[in-house]
């Protein structure tokens, strides 16, 4: 049973990495290259993906948690100290930015606050993919150092 609480951590861990780098990437290409049309419908594919996202974010946490419940030192500690604050910026900031940022743009409101909301956005989106790349980092040295 282990294991696969382990395997069932790592894929839904990755993927949700692989969400978050591509409504990332997608975002600061057509923010760069595209116009008001193809922001419109990557701000509308995000707020649908944000729903397949949070599941994958949840299972990766409660999995984490179940695998080592008692671990609070070295990378497994460091693991569970990032999680808080990679949920809490998920939830607080990259959400509901996601969410008034599709808003906005399905209005055509390219305006002041639109690039304000969509420069948090980045910023926050950045700093989760770094903690969660920090933790995939710590993930692999525990499953190194078991081998």
């Amino acid at each position: 049973m282990k294991k696969s609480i382990s395997y069932l951590h790592r894929i839904a861990g990755v993927f949700a990495f692989l969400i978050i780098l591509s409504f990332f990437s997608s975002t600061l290409i057509t923010e760069l290259m595209g116009d008001q049309a193809m922001i419109l419908t990557v701000k509308t594919v995000i707020s649908y993906g944000v729903w397949i996202l949070i599941p994958l974010m949840m299972i990766t946490g409660i999995s984490g948690i179940k695998m080592a419940p008692k671990a609070n030192a070295g990378p497994i500690g460091n693991k569970k100290k990032r999680m808080p604050f990679i949920a809490l910026n998920g939830l607080l900031i990259l959400l509901p930015c996601a969410i008034y940022l599709q808003h906005l743009a399905s209005s055509g409101s390219f305006d002041t606050t639109f690039y304000t909301v969509q420069a948090a956005e980045l910023i926050a989106g950045f700093i989760n993919l770094v903690l969660m790349s920090l933790n995939i980092r710590d993930g692999i040295r525990v499953v190194r150092a078991k081998k």
